[in-house]
């Protein structure tokens, strides 16, 4: 699954942190055991949203996202357990890293929006590398321009003249600008998606809770993995951009 990782560590149940986390697992890790088609599922998974003390929905502000994170870590940061036994170390730890994995989860986009398919579908979505419809020109673009300016950083000569040398800042410049210039399109996409998904927050907050046969019925599901895979495509060129400007710029 995507994420946040599966809860493999029983602490006792008992009082102080080591209770409360045996509490709040017992509270976050969710049985999903019907779809709106009425078909059992045997699969468990952490509800990320849940253990932040977040509704469901694709779209969230990162800043509160943020700030609820560090206030729930505040309870379990190592210096309120120098000297506390090893029980209740262990179980802060375990706590944290727990916080850490769903915050880790739930601030990239990409990432939360497949979290949130899993758990409401209750299994990973399956072909997210298939090119989402509308971007087969810029996936060919994008592609194209990082192997040409692959190939124009491989041919850089570790010593050449002055001359040389003026002219290749020239030419790394003009890449530079080409390559900006996908990125300008590849954030248009971004902000045009992020609203999708803040669209979409709507029918998330209306629908029945999780867990209710009807809520599957009720929930853009469709919508919601297309703009997932569109977003994954979003941050994978972000990334490809982003490397060969850094090299451009040295």
């Amino acid at each position: 699954m995507h994420g946040c990782a599966r809860f493999v560590r029983r602490a006792p149940a008992g009082d102080g942190v080591t209770g409360h986390l045996e509490r709040s697992r017992q509270a976050v890790t969710k049985h999903l055991k019907l779809v709106p088609s009425g078909a059992t599922v045997a699969t468990s998974m952490t509800d990320c949203f849940e253990l932040l003390q977040e509704p469901r929905r694709p779209w969230l502000d990162a800043d509160a996202l943020k700030a609820r994170f560090l206030e729930l870590s505040a309870s379990t940061h190592p210096d309120r357990f120098h000297g506390a036994p090893e029980a209740e170390r262990n179980a802060a730890n375990a706590r944290s890293a727990e916080l850490n994995a769903a915050y880790n989860t739930l601030r990239e986009t990409r990432d939360r929006l497949f979290h949130l398919l899993e758990l409401e579908r209750g299994s990973p979505s399956r072909d997210i590398q298939r090119i989402p419809a509308g971007t087969m020109d810029l996936f060919v673009e994008i592609g194209q321009a990082c192997r040409d300016a692959d190939a124009f950083l491989a041919a850089n000569p570790e010593s050449e003249s002055p001359m040389l040398r003026l002219q290749r800042m020239r030419q790394a410049l003009t890449w530079s600008e080409r390559l900006m210039g996908l990125q300008r399109q590849v954030n248009a996409r971004r902000e045009t998606l992020e609203a999708a998904l803040r669209s979409m927050n709507a029918a998330f907050e209306s629908a029945p809770p999780p867990g209710s046969p009807e809520r599957g019925g009720q929930l853009p599901l469709e919508a919601l993995e297309e703009c997932a895979r569109a977003m994954s495509y979003v941050s994978r060129w972000t990334s490809q951009l982003q490397e060969r400007l850094g090299h451009l710029a040295r």
